[in-house]
């Protein structure tokens, strides 16, 4: 069963997505490393985290820096955020 949540609408894709897996790394670690991919995302490009908890300072990152995000809870528990830049 998924649970699903957006900001808004996702665009489609027009780059390859990244795919960032912070399952069991411990705080700040799995922050840190998706800011560190979100630098590297392109236009049109999804990032897509994995991580075994809902991260809620996040989001708030998130939308104070001009990204949308939706995520999604996934049968195992474990959480699926997918970024995308706002145009």
């Amino acid at each position: 069963m998924k649970h699903d949540r957006r900001t808004c609408e996702e665009p489609p894709t027009m780059e390859e997505d990244i795919i960032l897996d912070v399952c069991g790394l411990e705080p700040p670690e799995p922050l840190e490393r998706v800011m560190d991919a979100l630098s590297e995302l392109k236009a049109g490009q999804r990032l897509h985290m994995l991580i075994d908890r809902e991260p809620h300072p996040l989001y708030a990152i998130l939308k104070s820096n001009n990204y949308s995000y939706r995520t999604a809870t996934l049968a195992d528990y474990r959480y699926e955020i997918t970024i995308w830049q706002n145009v």
